[in-house]
């Protein structure tokens, strides 16, 4: 996803006015953050477009909802013998087309259910993977060792 794909003319612009993309990422977002940590990533990069969004954001978003409505089955348990805490973190190396930044993202479970998540952009860009990946688990790790 990038601005590249933002509408460059009035006729264009005008197609992408009948679209209720802010509505639909609005729900997105809901799910998102209710019982789909799943969809995090992906719901971040098209909110980013909600004020200029292109013909693909829209086939983004409609990609989404055909996702969850195959996936209706999954669901969010806690359970299992003993109540270990797991965190996980991850990142990619400049993915965002625009700014050359990182996503990183983490997810913490406990007793084997997710009990919160985060998916976002780092502040600066890093110029390899490991520089990538050192940011995020600094980051995250700050985040909830206080």
């Amino acid at each position: 996803m990038s601005a590249k794909q933002s509408p460059s003319n009035e006729t264009e612009k005008l197609d992408t006015q009948r679209v209720p993309y802010a509505s639909v990422v609005g729900s997105l977002i809901y799910a998102m953050v209710c019982t789909r940590p799943n969809i995090a990533h992906v719901v971040g990069t098209v909110s980013r477009f909600l004020s200029n969004l292109g013909r693909e954001h829209w086939n983004a978003v409609r990609w989404i909802l055909r996702y969850l409505r195959g996936t209706t089955c999954l669901k969010l348990c806690f359970g299992g013998n003993m109540p270990t805490l797991m965190g996980y973190t991850d990142c990619d190396i400049g993915g965002d087309i625009d700014s050359r930044r990182s996503a990183s993202g983490y997810v913490i479970k406990f007793a084997g259910g997710v009990v919160t998540w985060q998916s976002k952009l780092q502040k600066c860009v890093a110029l390899s993977t490991t520089e990538a990946k050192f940011i995020a688990l600094q980051k995250h790790a700050r985040s909830f060792l206080g």
